[in-house]
């Protein structure tokens, strides 16, 4: 089974050491670092040679806050999947971590079976959002019109492979199922999902899978869980 290296990026050295005590039972999980703060966490990531897979991300942490470092390192280290887990719960930190670039959002009052199971999807498919947060990222699409989407489907933004691709990825199918599916390399996935990235303008597989929500390729209903 694959390693899947975390840091754990949090102002609270309680709640750090707790964290990783649950996640290092996991036999899978690597933890390589804890930062208390964003400036720190910035720091060590552009020392270190071995890159983290995931961080985990409180919000507010003093020197520099976890939007702050997330857009940071969504900007240097794209291929980094950030978790944010944290206390805010208003629609508007949450907005606001996706738009910056987060995989998924987490509350710390949430399991620890969630918390393991959030770990092990983002890991593998590049997001994870539970219903809550599915629901906000629906209704602010509504309220910004389609705003934020340059181009439709319908006036030839994406080629129909790209199409398949998109909707595959909506449907949380891994790049090598993908490339099963459709009878391509996992490389030639790849090559799809990066000009998908390119052509709506998303800054992660999450912001596809938004892109594939405002376009209805996926549909959020009661059942509906990813």
């Amino acid at each position: 089974m694959q390693k899947i290296n975390i840091i754990i990026a949090d102002d609270e050295e309680l709640f750090r050491k707790g964290i990783r005590f649950l996640l290092e039972r996991e036999t899978n999980f690597n933890i390589t670092y804890e930062a208390e703060n964003g400036k720190k966490l910035i720091d060590f990531i552009s020392y270190s040679e071995e890159k983290p897979d995931i961080i985990l991300m409180d919000l507010k942490m003093p020197e520099l806050n976890g939007v702050e470092a997330t857009k940071i390192i969504h900007q240097t280290h794209p291929e980094i999947k950030i978790i944010a887990l944290t206390s805010f719960d208003g629609k508007s930190f949450i907005t606001n971590m996706i738009d910056v670039g987060a995989s998924s959002y987490l509350l710390k009052n949430t399991s620890p079976k969630m918390v393991i199971h959030t770990v092990n999807e983002v890991f593998k498919k590049g997001f994870y959002y539970d219903d809550k947060v599915l629901k906000i990222i629906q209704e602010n699409i509504i309220s910004s019109s389609g705003k934020r989407i340059k181009s439709d489907l319908d006036k030839k933004l994406l080629s129909k492979r790209e199409i398949d691709v998109l909707e595959l990825i909506c449907e949380q199918y891994t790049t090598a199922e993908i490339g099963e599916k459709l009878f391509i390399s996992p490389r030639t996935v790849e090559g799809h999902r990066n000009n998908l990235l390119l052509k709506t303008h998303s800054k992660n597989v999450a912001g596809l899978v938004i892109y594939g929500i405002q376009k209805k390729l996926i549909e959020i209903s009661p059942d509906f869980n990813i």
